[in-house]
């Protein structure tokens, strides 16, 4: 996806930031594969929601800065023990650290970022100008999203043996999974702007519609999108065997017979790219590829919506626009 201006500049800064937090340099196993995972060009939109969710709020961005350095490292410890969970070979188009060094390192080194992480947050509690009810606050976002993530993997992993998970089942997992940090993410601004709570809970629907409209756009790019630019295998998730929005869907609609033929091709240990194709064409026969970009708009939208309710500012204009790009954007 290419960012907006805004999105690119703030994205830049938190490089720039990621950059001086000074790591050490031994024990190099522990804190080598966290520059490396650092270094990875992401797409950093989780602190750039951080940023402008406390523009929006009529914050000082600069304040929310280490709010958002402490949610992008609490995604990338995520993204670690993803993928050890999935024994995912490639995180954005490079080997994963999984790969690059073993599981043991990714578990070790992912531990390492949240703590990092949580030594952000120090920030608000000792040296700003923070009450103790904001501080509060701030952690109580930052630990309520960090839970919601686990428990989002906890019902990924149960699902996986399970070919009877409804699509509510399924939205309950992506609300923990993916949008919960989002959702976070966006809620922390507001709070580092000492927003009233009215305002802090519109940024939280606001960011719980965008991760599950992200998550479903991630199920549906995984079966369409270019594997260099989206930097994942083809039909990864297929291979997987994995619960998506489009495979519920097809699961839902299919009569049995195809049914028991989909869940046998996503069963099978060949994973070649023949049964792949076959999988996508039952997709496609069962029209689950535009119902799919149907439910994506949707949960776009109401979050537009939602976003209408706050003041015109260069923050808000730059949300807008951001969300305009996630609709569209092929990888």
């Amino acid at each position: 996806m290419e960012a907006t201006k805004q999105q690119q500049e703030l994205s830049n800064l938190i490089d720039d930031k990621l950059a001086e937090l000074n790591l050490p340099q031994e024990p190099s196993l522990l804190y080598d594969p966290v520059r490396y995972t650092l270094s990875l060009a992401g797409k950093r939109v989780r602190p750039y929601l951080t940023l402008v969710g406390c523009g929006v709020c009529g914050g000082d961005i600069e304040e929310a800065i280490p709010a958002a350095l402490s949610i992008e490292l609490l995604h990338n410890f995520t993204l670690l023990h993803d993928d050890i969970m999935d024994r995912a070979h490639t995180r954005r188009g490079e080997p994963s650290v999984y790969k690059k060094w073993d599981s043991n390192t990714a578990i070790l080194s992912g531990d390492a970022m949240y703590a990092k992480a949580f030594k952000q947050l120090q920030y608000y509690g000792r040296e700003a100008d923070y009450s103790k009810q904001t501080y509060s606050l701030i952690l109580d976002l930052f630990l309520d999203s960090a839970e919601r993530v686990c428990e989002g993997q906890a019902y990924d992993l149960m699902f996986e043996k399970d070919y009877d998970v409804s699509i509510d089942q399924y939205l309950q997992m992506i609300e923990g999974k993916t949008a919960a940090l989002i959702s976070g993410a966006f809620a922390m601004g507001g709070a580092v702007a000492r927003a009233d709570e009215k305002w802090i809970r519109e940024l939280q629907f606001i960011g719980r519609k965008v991760g599950i409209a992200f998550q479903i756009q991630d199920d549906l790019l995984d079966a369409v999108a270019d594997p260099k630019k989206f930097g994942k295998k083809k039909g990864g998730d297929i291979v997987e065997g994995k619960k998506t929005y489009l495979t519920l869907l097809a699961l839902q609609r299919s009569e049995e017979q195809t049914n028991r033929k989909l869940v046998k091709l996503l069963t099978s240990t060949e994973n070649s790219e023949e049964e792949i194709a076959e999988v996508i064409s039952i997709f496609e026969s069962l029209d689950v590829f535009s119902d799919t970009k149907n439910a994506i708009k949707y949960h776009y939208q109401e979050a537009i919506d939602h976003l209408d309710t706050f003041d015109n500012s260069q923050y808000k204009k730059g949300i807008t626009e951001f969300l305009n790009r996630l609709i569209s954007r092929k990888y």
